[in-house]
Protein backbone atom coordinates (compact mmCIF):
# COMPACT_ATOMS: atom_id res chain seq x y z
CA UNK A 1 0.00 0.00 0.00
CA UNK A 2 1.41 3.14 -0.87
CA UNK A 3 1.99 6.18 1.75
CA UNK A 4 -0.68 8.80 1.88
CA UNK A 5 0.36 12.05 2.93
CA UNK A 6 -2.18 14.46 4.44
CA UNK A 7 -0.96 17.85 4.47
CA UNK A 8 -1.95 20.45 7.16
CA UNK A 9 -2.39 24.33 6.80
CA UNK A 10 0.90 25.80 5.34
CA UNK A 11 2.64 22.09 5.11
CA UNK A 12 4.14 22.28 1.23
CA UNK A 13 3.20 19.10 -1.42
CA UNK A 14 6.16 16.76 -2.37
CA UNK A 15 5.75 15.76 -6.09
CA UNK A 16 5.54 12.10 -6.89
CA UNK A 17 9.18 12.24 -8.32
CA UNK A 18 9.64 13.49 -4.72
CA UNK A 19 8.23 10.96 -3.00
CA UNK A 20 9.43 8.34 -4.79
CA UNK A 21 12.78 8.93 -2.39
CA UNK A 22 11.13 7.64 0.59
CA UNK A 23 13.70 5.26 1.84
CA UNK A 24 11.37 3.08 3.96
CA UNK A 25 8.89 1.69 2.01
CA UNK A 26 7.08 -0.38 4.51
CA UNK A 27 5.51 2.96 5.49
CA UNK A 28 2.07 2.99 4.53
CA UNK A 29 0.41 6.03 7.56
CA UNK A 30 1.59 9.45 7.91
CA UNK A 31 1.67 9.10 11.63
CA UNK A 32 4.91 6.37 10.61
CA UNK A 33 6.14 8.97 8.50
CA UNK A 34 6.23 11.37 11.28
CA UNK A 35 7.64 8.93 13.59
CA UNK A 36 10.47 8.21 11.30
CA UNK A 37 11.17 12.05 10.62
CA UNK A 38 11.35 12.72 14.45
CA UNK A 39 13.99 10.21 15.21
CA UNK A 40 15.69 11.06 12.45
CA UNK A 41 15.75 14.82 14.04
CA UNK A 42 16.69 13.76 17.03
CA UNK A 43 19.53 12.15 15.63
CA UNK A 44 20.68 15.52 13.94
CA UNK A 45 19.74 17.44 16.86
CA UNK A 46 22.26 14.95 18.96
CA UNK A 47 24.86 15.76 16.29
CA UNK A 48 24.58 18.98 16.94
CA UNK A 49 25.28 18.61 20.81
CA UNK A 50 28.71 19.67 22.13
CA UNK A 51 29.62 20.81 18.38
CA UNK A 52 30.48 24.69 18.57
CA UNK A 53 30.33 26.36 14.53
CA UNK A 54 31.30 29.85 14.10
CA UNK A 55 28.65 32.65 12.71
CA UNK A 56 30.45 31.84 8.87
CA UNK A 57 29.92 27.84 9.51
CA UNK A 58 27.18 28.03 10.11
CA UNK A 59 26.21 30.65 7.48
CA UNK A 60 27.07 28.83 4.43
CA UNK A 61 25.27 27.04 1.76
CA UNK A 62 27.14 23.73 3.09
CA UNK A 63 26.22 23.96 6.56
CA UNK A 64 22.17 24.18 5.68
CA UNK A 65 22.50 21.49 3.24
CA UNK A 66 24.50 18.56 5.99
CA UNK A 67 22.01 19.64 8.55
CA UNK A 68 18.80 18.78 6.20
CA UNK A 69 20.81 15.77 5.67
CA UNK A 70 21.31 14.65 9.19
CA UNK A 71 17.90 15.69 9.91
CA UNK A 72 16.06 13.66 7.24
CA UNK A 73 19.23 11.41 5.47
CA UNK A 74 17.67 8.25 6.98
CA UNK A 75 14.08 8.77 5.28
CA UNK A 76 14.45 11.15 2.30
CA UNK A 77 16.61 10.08 -0.98
CA UNK A 78 16.67 14.25 -1.48
CA UNK A 79 17.53 15.20 2.06
CA UNK A 80 20.16 18.01 1.68
CA UNK A 81 19.44 17.99 -1.69
CA UNK A 82 17.60 21.56 -3.12
CA UNK A 83 14.24 20.96 -4.81
CA UNK A 84 13.97 20.81 -8.55
CA UNK A 85 10.56 21.23 -8.36
CA UNK A 86 8.18 24.72 -7.74
CA UNK A 87 6.09 24.77 -4.91
CA UNK A 88 3.02 26.51 -3.07
CA UNK A 89 5.46 28.80 -0.82
CA UNK A 90 9.18 29.55 -1.91
CA UNK A 91 11.12 31.13 -4.36
CA UNK A 92 11.71 29.68 -8.00
CA UNK A 93 13.81 26.79 -7.93
CA UNK A 94 16.51 27.72 -9.55
CA UNK A 95 17.07 30.82 -7.39
CA UNK A 96 17.33 29.13 -4.57
CA UNK A 97 21.23 29.42 -4.29
CA UNK A 98 21.57 32.96 -5.08
CA UNK A 99 18.40 33.70 -2.37
CA UNK A 100 20.54 31.61 -0.13
CA UNK A 101 24.06 32.99 -0.63
CA UNK A 102 22.15 36.54 -0.56
CA UNK A 103 20.26 35.80 3.03
CA UNK A 104 23.77 34.37 4.37
CA UNK A 105 25.43 37.23 3.69
CA UNK A 106 22.95 39.77 5.00
CA UNK A 107 22.90 38.01 8.22
CA UNK A 108 26.45 38.19 8.73
CA UNK A 109 26.06 41.67 8.28
CA UNK A 110 23.59 41.87 10.76
CA UNK A 111 25.73 39.93 13.33
CA UNK A 112 28.51 41.43 12.22
CA UNK A 113 27.27 45.30 12.84
CA UNK A 114 24.58 44.09 15.47
CA UNK A 115 21.70 45.82 13.16
CA UNK A 116 19.14 44.02 15.16
CA UNK A 117 18.68 42.10 18.98
CA UNK A 118 20.39 38.99 18.78
CA UNK A 119 16.44 37.30 18.57
CA UNK A 120 15.12 39.61 15.95
CA UNK A 121 18.28 38.58 13.67
CA UNK A 122 17.81 34.69 14.28
CA UNK A 123 14.01 35.13 13.58
CA UNK A 124 14.88 36.82 10.77
CA UNK A 125 16.66 34.57 9.17
CA UNK A 126 14.86 31.74 10.00
CA UNK A 127 11.67 33.45 8.61
CA UNK A 128 13.84 33.93 5.12
CA UNK A 129 15.26 30.39 5.15
CA UNK A 130 11.69 29.22 5.28
CA UNK A 131 10.64 31.74 2.77
CA UNK A 132 13.06 30.25 0.18
CA UNK A 133 11.93 26.95 0.86
CA UNK A 134 15.19 25.34 -0.38
CA UNK A 135 14.24 21.74 0.21
CA UNK A 136 11.05 19.56 -1.08
CA UNK A 137 10.44 19.40 2.64
CA UNK A 138 11.21 19.77 5.87
CA UNK A 139 11.96 23.40 5.61
CA UNK A 140 9.86 24.91 8.66
CA UNK A 141 11.50 21.80 11.17
CA UNK A 142 14.84 23.04 9.54
CA UNK A 143 14.77 26.57 9.53
CA UNK A 144 13.81 26.32 13.46
CA UNK A 145 16.76 24.11 14.42
CA UNK A 146 18.89 27.17 11.34
CA UNK A 147 17.58 29.44 14.30
CA UNK A 148 18.65 27.61 17.59
CA UNK A 149 22.22 26.64 15.96
CA UNK A 150 22.54 30.71 15.65
CA UNK A 151 21.14 31.35 18.94
CA UNK A 152 23.52 28.83 20.96
CA UNK A 153 26.51 29.14 18.46
CA UNK A 154 26.98 32.74 17.14
CA UNK A 155 25.27 34.08 20.46
CA UNK A 156 25.93 31.90 22.92
CA UNK A 157 22.31 32.28 23.82
CA UNK A 158 19.51 29.64 24.88
CA UNK A 159 17.89 27.81 22.06
CA UNK A 160 14.20 28.80 21.59
CA UNK A 161 10.95 27.18 22.76
CA UNK A 162 9.13 25.98 19.71
CA UNK A 163 6.28 25.20 21.68
CA UNK A 164 5.55 21.86 22.70
CA UNK A 165 3.91 20.34 19.34
CA UNK A 166 7.28 20.69 17.44
CA UNK A 167 4.31 22.56 14.84
CA UNK A 168 3.92 19.43 12.37
CA UNK A 169 0.49 18.68 14.24
CA UNK A 170 -2.41 20.84 12.82
CA UNK A 171 -3.86 22.08 16.12
CA UNK A 172 -3.84 26.05 17.67
CA UNK A 173 0.24 26.38 18.22
CA UNK A 174 0.46 25.62 14.43
CA UNK A 175 -2.23 27.98 13.72
CA UNK A 176 -0.55 30.85 15.90
CA UNK A 177 3.00 30.19 13.96
CA UNK A 178 1.79 30.25 11.02
CA UNK A 179 -0.11 33.61 11.61
CA UNK A 180 3.10 34.69 13.28
CA UNK A 181 5.42 34.01 9.97
CA UNK A 182 2.31 36.03 8.45
CA UNK A 183 3.22 38.69 9.87
CA UNK A 184 7.20 38.39 9.17
CA UNK A 185 5.80 38.52 5.69
CA UNK A 186 4.85 41.88 6.40
CA UNK A 187 7.54 42.95 8.30
CA UNK A 188 6.13 42.68 11.60
CA UNK A 189 8.36 40.00 13.76
CA UNK A 190 6.22 41.08 17.05
CA UNK A 191 4.62 37.89 17.02
CA UNK A 192 7.29 35.83 16.19
CA UNK A 193 9.32 36.89 18.88
CA UNK A 194 6.04 36.28 21.09
CA UNK A 195 5.66 32.82 19.88
CA UNK A 196 9.16 31.84 20.86
CA UNK A 197 8.90 33.50 24.46
CA UNK A 198 10.41 36.85 23.89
Amino acid sequence: MALEIVYGEGQTPISEEERTGLKVKSLSMQHELDEYEQLNIEKAVKWLIGRKFTAKQVLSEAFLRKLHKKMFGDVWKWAGVFRHSEKNIGVRWVMIGRELKKLCDDTLFWVEHETFSEVEIALRFKHRLVSIHCFPNGNGRHSRIMADVLMENVFGKQEFSWQASGMVDADEERTIYIEALRSGDRGDFGPLMKFVGV
